[in-house]
């Protein structure tokens, strides 16, 4: 069976009224979700949680208007995968920022239905030799996507070889908010943070994060939960992780987002970035027959 042809994958894998598998114009293979909670997408490129929406809500996950579906891009909004490092590969610059996973193929492993209606896939990074070029540890990566009122993402990092290994990962996800300049991000209050925007100075966070300029920070050793509080849609979204110990806020306002050219108008102002990730300092090392396990379970609450 291919991994990428929507017919094979939709005998293999498809349920009736909650999988579909679709091929977009720019190629990608594309898992459409849909039950009586929520209705999401998912992209076999890069594992990528695309979009989610509880039923009867606005979209929680944004995805840029202007994203580009094109194979071994990544795509701008969603859920991002970085892995195995995060930002700029520590000694070789050459390598893609953020590190692979997120624009190579993924493998379907399961999909299922959950006893309380919620929709369960299971993918696993297919390894080649060009992956291997740029990570030569042998491991397992797999994700498992639970759709229901809540959205739930578990990156799995198995460690296959003889040899010790570090990683760091995020889930870079972009949430949808009416206004980023009106919106309050609480849980990080007294952290410290590395201000990528101000020289990658060491700052420590006072009250709640508001955006009103470019922000780009990785907030270390915290394991808090985080709330996107959003007056102009009613909503807080709480954003709840295991395995983590940075949070990274970024949104990259109007001269970087119209540089980037695939955020839309006016893209920067409907989304925010809060990345349950191991980053910088709190990279994990992953010992030979170990498994480390990145989560995060978004949920959506009325103010």
């Amino acid at each position: 069976m291919s991994i990428t042809d929507s017919q094979a994958l939709n005998t293999h894998f498809a349920i009736s009224n909650h999988v579909e598998f679709k091929t977009n114009p720019g190629g990608l293979t594309i898992a459409e979700i849909t039950n009586d909670h929520a209705v999401a997408t998912v992209a076999l490129q890069g594992g990528h949680v695309m979009t989610f929406r509880p039923r009867e809500q606005d979209p929680v996950i944004w995805l840029s208007n202007a994203a580009r579906f094109e194979l071994g891009k990544s795509i701008r909004g969603g859920v991002p995968i970085c892995w195995p490092w995060f930002g700029p590969h520590t000694t070789d610059r050459n390598k893609p920022t953020h590190g692979f996973a997120r624009t190579v193929l993924w493998k379907v492993l399961e999909i299922k239905t959950l006893d309380d209606g919620e929709t369960q896939i299971a993918l696993e990074l297919i390894n080649t030799p060009a992956t291997q070029a740029q990570w030569s540890y042998p491991s397992q990566l797999q994700i498992i996507i639970t759709v229901g009122m809540e959205l739930r993402i578990e990156l799995i990092t198995r460690n296959t070889g003889q040899e010790t290994f570090s990683i760091g990962e995020a889930l870079h996800t972009y949430f949808h908010v009416s206004d980023v300049s009106r919106i309050q991000i609480q849980g990080l209050e007294d952290c410290h943070y590395l201000d990528k925007v101000d020289n990658s100075q060491h700052k420590q966070q006072a009250g709640p994060v508001t955006i009103h300029s470019e922000v780009d920070r990785v907030y270390l050793n915290t394991r808090a939960n985080c709330l996107i509080e959003d007056p102009g849609l009613n909503r807080r979204i709480r954003i709840a992780k295991q395995g983590s110990q940075s949070t990274v806020v970024w949104n990259p306002w109007i001269e970087k987002a119209t540089q980037m050219g695939d955020f839309g108008d006016p893209g920067y102002l409907e989304m925010v970035c809060v990345e349950t990730a191991n980053a910088l300092d709190n990279v994990v090392t992953v010992k030979p027959g170990e498994t480390h396990r990145l989560e995060a379970v978004i949920s959506v609450e009325s103010l």
